[in-house]
């Protein structure tokens, strides 16, 4: 799979574009992309998302100082931010038992921003082979749907997509950033190494279902997707996802990443995802290192209260 979209340069200026601060820390052994994040009263906490990375595998003679350095760096920062912890979603499980063999103090979260788990399609297997180890209920959709006359596109039509995500996310009960994230991400990524493109399935030259895909490296990733339910006896989701994994494919990408499955939180969303027999990939978490005792007490809870 190799480095995670979310530890490059180029996502670091999408997030200054968005109007925040970060930095970068990168002293050779170890790098991470960090990202303020605003909370009440003026407070902020500092995010690493899928970092940091460590380019070792053990502390050897003299390296646990590399990660007390880099400890060190993480926590002036926040205390010149009025930040009260820092989070940090690494996807190795080495990463917080190298931090912890070191005696810094990191805690799990049950707050995680980006998903722990998700499911990882190999598309260096022929199509035939892809959809004979689907689950025979996704096979028969996704042949179901592709006899109703839908149709996939490429399109820069986000109010489309917005108007769709503002109905899926109404009838499934989640939240969405706002419309000018969606406009910016789109934009931001048309001339970058980390592509971001928008897909819809018509229907009668009407859009019924839409995902925008981020590529970067090997690996596409599904990030965000809506769909009308008013059409659901057409199976869109199961087309969709299948013509643009034909599609990544016929490019010579070598994974189709769904972004996230949870199966208390989104059983439904996780049932289909899991349909299309991908590799089930779990990272190790969110891990919470505490800038503030007593503010990151009050954040915790007022996190259960709210």
């Amino acid at each position: 799979m190799g480095r995670s979209f979310l530890q490059t340069t180029e996502w670091l200026d999408f997030q200054k574009s968005l109007g925040r601060k970060t930095w970068h820390f990168d002293d050779g052994k170890i790098r991470a992309n960090i990202i303020k994040h605003d909370l009440l009263f003026k407070k902020s906490y500092l995010y690493i998302p899928h970092g940091p990375e460590i380019l070792f595998d053990e502390i050897k003679s003299g390296l646990s100082n590399e990660l007390k350095n880099f400890i060190s760096y993480l926590k002036k920062t926040g205390k010149e931010e009025k930040s009260i912890f820092i989070k940090m979603e690494p996807l190795l499980d080495t990463v917080p038992e190298l931090l912890r063999q070191t005696g810094i103090k990191i805690g799990h979260s049950s707050k995680n921003i980006q998903p722990h788990k998700t499911v990882i399609l190999h598309l260096d297997l022929p199509e035939e082979e892809l959809l004979s180890r689907m689950h025979h209920k996704t096979r028969y959709n996704i042949n179901l749907a592709s006899k109703k006359g839908l149709q996939l596109i490429e399109s820069d039509g986000i109010k489309a997509f917005w108007k769709l995500l503002k109905k899926t996310a109404k009838t499934d009960r989640f939240a969405t950033h706002n419309f000018e994230y969606y406009e910016r991400l789109l934009g931001f990524f048309k001339n970058s190494e980390i592509s971001a493109k928008l897909f819809f399935v018509n229907y009668e030259n009407k859009p019924i279902a839409g995902a925008i895909i981020m590529s970067y490296g090997n690996t596409a990733y599904y990030l965000h997707g809506a769909s009308d339910r008013d059409y659901r006896n057409l199976m869109a989701p199961y087309f969709m996802h299948w013509e643009i994994i034909k599609k990544f494919k016929s490019l010579k990408f070598q994974y189709y990443d769904f972004w996230g499955i949870d199966a208390n939180k989104w059983p439904g969303v996780t049932r289909f995802k899991l349909g299309f027999e991908g590799q089930v990939v779990e990272y190790p978490g969110s891990f919470d290192l505490p800038i503030s005792k007593i503010w990151y007490l009050i954040y915790k809870i007022a996190r259960k209260i709210f």
